[in-house]
């Protein structure tokens, strides 16, 4: 594949006469003061690529030598300018040009920023970023509606996928793994729709997530002994409390000899274990067949041989698939869901079953979900922005026709400091899980005071 061929498929570049961009300035575009010069290196670079010089580098190369050329470019045109331009606006000048060409855009340097946890593009005018678990207005806006699309297209068509008035919104990926929504006109009344939520390049670990605040040694302790004894956990919190953050922390205290299946709607989890599986969800084709669904992935993982099952996330009928499976040796699985108490992941799961669209009476399914599922971590993100383990909940059993669960951990919250920040614990209840004695079966020793209550 040459370079031409790959800036086209890859970056899905316009490689087109330069005319026909500078005709198409929509009344609404922003005034640029760099858009003249900005222009004639687009049009440069167009002419370039098609030298021998582009052609030769090599297809797989990395962009760095792609940036090298274009900044080549860019500098040449800018001392051949009569206008005067700073050494920081030639700066800003080159850095729009590459992000414009091989980027996504205005909201490139949000993508490689390491502290940005989202990027919201509210239409043209308005991006928010989330940092520490905060939202904040950032100061990067887009020229018009249009150059938001130029960006989606370029997010969505290396893909194979399209969007359109058609086919409105789409769930994509970007290069780096970051998870993509868009949703554009006539649904998204502000103007194209885009919200990408990044994720760490290098997995957290639970040292991390005790540096964080999320959890504590105590707690890091307990749920490594909770997966090395083969328990179903179940991780649940609202939008944004990083469920799945804190499944790739647990799911790390999986033994390496255990062939583990992952499977999600998109890759989000990573597993350092060598014999790992990874599954993902594939979307209706533009003729609406295809779809594969997490439904049908658990339900082939069982024919796969694993010791774990490791779902991303239940959202509908699967999630009588992943009872099935807890509950039929396939124990240790483990999986995330939205709910905001541990009560409430259980009636979700309840009503989870019931989508699957089996006519199952209430007490079937409640017997279900008490067998299968050991414990629920729950997960919440407080209003000074941080994470926390709230309640740690076992499911004991039936009552009745009643699911019973017992709190082991809860968060107990002191106040807050000169900050703002959230002061308080997560502490034993002083309650001893029923399923103790799987602990001892597998050989996992924890401390005695660990449950203990002061």
């Amino acid at each position: 594949m040459s370079l031409l061929e790959r800036l086209q498929k890859e970056k899905n570049i316009d490689v087109t006469d330069n005319k026909s961009i500078k005709s198409k300035k929509p009344q609404n575009e922003k005034e640029d003061p760099f858009a003249e010069v900005k222009a004639k290196i687009h049009s440069k670079i167009i002419e370039q690529i098609k030298t021998e010089a582009f052609k030769n580098m090599e297809p797989d190369e990395d962009d760095e030598g792609l940036k090298n050329e274009i900044t080549a470019i860019a500098e040449e045109i800018l001392e051949q300018e009569t206008s005067y331009f700073s050494k920081n606006d030639r700066q800003k000048i080159i850095s729009e040009v590459i992000d414009e060409t091989i980027g996504f855009g205005p909201i490139n340097p949000l993508i490689h920023d390491s502290s940005v946890s989202e990027i919201m593009v509210n239409g043209p005018d308005q991006v928010y970023v989330e940092k520490k678990g905060r939202l904040t207005l950032s100061d990067v806006t887009f020229k018009d509606e249009q150059h938001v699309m130029h960006v989606i297209e370029k997010i969505v068509a290396p893909l194979g996928r399209r969007i359109d008035e058609s086919s409105p919104m789409v769930d994509a990926r970007l290069p780096n793994g970051s998870r993509v929504n868009v949703i554009i006109p006539p649904l998204a009344l502000n103007g194209p729709t885009i919200t990408i939520r990044k994720f760490s390049e290098k997995p957290y670990t639970v040292k991390d997530l005790i540096n964080f605040g999320t959890i504590t040694p105590n707690i890091a302790m307990f749920l490594k002994a909770c997966v090395e004894s083969r328990l179903n956990i179940v991780v649940s919190g609202g939008t944004g409390s990083g469920k799945t953050t804190t499944l790739n922390v647990i799911s790390s205290f999986i033994p390496d000899d255990e062939r583990i299946v992952t499977i999600e709607d998109a890759a989000e989890i990573q597993l350092r274990q060598e014999h790992v599986v990874r599954l993902e969800t594939r979307p209706p084709n533009i003729e609406g067949k295809g779809a594969i669904t997490i439904r049908d992935l658990v339900r082939n993982s069982l024919r796969m041989r694993p010791d774990r099952i490791v779902v991303g996330e239940v959202r509908s009928g699967e999630a009588l698939d992943m009872l099935q499976a807890m509950n039929t040796g396939h124990d240790g699985s483990l999986t995330t869901g939205h709910a905001n108490t541990p009560r409430d992941m259980v009636a979700r799961l309840e009503t989870m079953v019931l989508m699957a669209g089996m006519e199952l009476p209430v007490r079937a399914i409640r017997e279900q979900i008490a067998s299968a599922v050991d414990l629920i971590v729950q997960q919440s993100r407080l209003k000074d922005g941080s994470r926390k383990i709230t309640h740690i909940t076992e499911v004991v059993g039936m009552e009745g026709d009643i699911i019973t669960l017992q709190d082991i951990f809860v968060y107990k919250q002191k106040g807050k400091d000169e900050n703002g920040k959230m002061i308080g614990d997560v502490v034993p209840t002083g309650i001893k899980p029923k399923f103790f004695d799987k602990f001892d079966k597998a050989g996992v020793i924890l401390p005695q005071d660990l449950f203990s209550h002061d």
